[in-house]
């Protein structure tokens, strides 16, 4: 192997203990890992006793320990303690398929940042196999990316989740770094702040990254404060450099995503304590007075439909056993 494409794996696990095994051993399992550092963001379980573990028996493994700061403070800290050419994020939920940062290194050498789409499961469903062809990739643009983290105006976010290798030279030639106080959107700052700088970011089709969706995963927990963060990061980037007017049109668009989705959750808190100022605040603008409307009128309509379906059911007579002949 040569040191060319030598990889440090970052893992930022915070009460990991039920998937963190799994994760570091695809990271290990990939000839191209040469650093893996776990750093335990303050788990109140035995993550961290794990990882311990790990680097009892592997010299490639070491384990950081930090007060509860979030993962982009967690993936700091990683960074500055591995030294490797390349850097690679794994989810401490998450692992990795074998081969795929072989695929990915087929493909990287006029890249910075290089990611594989996601293959999204539910925690113990099967998992496809991605294609065993190197999948072409597509190079990526800032409105782009942007345009694709649009979850409240046009479903899910996507692109923001991505897991890409990265570059260390790019990172450390623009100081390129995790901003700590996001705890949700960490990965969107970061990556749409390196396009903006000219990072060169390529995605493939799917060559092996597992992502695993779960109800208790973190990032489905967030706080009106992570939201209002992750909006006005979106300010900030736009002063990195003169943006296109379709770069500033697309920034727009995603933060008003989010910020419809803040103002959803300042309307229910609004609701509930029968705050009519306050609810009527959030509908700030054009684009979020209809987010709400139609949120509120699925809410009206599910509410609906429940009280017709337990009607119903309350009037059915009680189901009887066949008789036998």
């Amino acid at each position: 192997m040569t040191s060319a494409v030598q990889t440090a794996v970052l893992i930022a696990a915070y009460n990991a203990s039920a998937t963190l095994d799994r994760a570091v051993a695809s990271a290990l399992a990939q000839p191209e890992t040469v650093e893996v550092c776990i750093v335990d963001d303050g788990s109140s379980d035995d993550t961290q006793a794990q990882a311990r573990a790990w680097a009892a028996r592997d010299t490639r493994v070491t384990v950081l320990s930090q007060a509860n700061a979030g993962p982009g403070a967690a993936r700091n800290a990683a960074l500055a303690a591995t030294r490797s050419p390349w850097v690679a994020i794994l989810d401490a939920d998450d692992y990795w398929l074998p081969g795929r940062l072989a695929s990915l290194f087929n493909q990287a050498e006029r890249a910075d940042f290089i990611a594989d789409s996601l293959i999204r499961v539910r925690e113990g469903t099967a998992v496809p196999s991605p294609s065993p062809a190197d999948p072409a990739s597509a190079p990526l643009s800032l409105e782009a990316f942007l345009l694709g983290n649009l979850g409240a105006l046009k479903g899910p976010l996507d692109l923001g989740y991505l897991k890409p290798l990265m570059r260390r030279t790019f990172l450390d030639a623009h100081a390129l770094r995790y901003r700590p106080e996001l705890r949700l959107g960490e990965d969107y700052e970061m990556y749409a702040r390196a396009l903006a700088l000219g990072a060169r970011f390529l995605i493939t089709p799917p060559a092996g990254y597992v992502s695993i969706e779960r109800a208790g995963s973190l990032s489905t927990h967030h706080s009106e404060e992570d939201l209002r963060r992750l909006r006005d990061c979106d300010a900030a980037l736009a002063n990195v450099r003169p943006l296109s007017r379709a770069e500033h049109r697309a920034l727009r668009r995603h933060a008003t995503s989010v910020d419809c989705r803040l103002q959803w959750r300042r309307l229910i808190r609004a609701l509930k304590t029968n705050d009519v100022p306050a609810a009527l605040s959030t509908f700030r603008s054009s684009s979020v007075a209809r987010y709400l409307a139609a949120r509120l009128c699925e809410q009206a309509w599910l509410r609906g439909a429940g009280l017709v379906r337990g009607r119903l059911s309350a009037n059915q007579p009680p189901l009887r056993a066949k008789a036998r002949s």
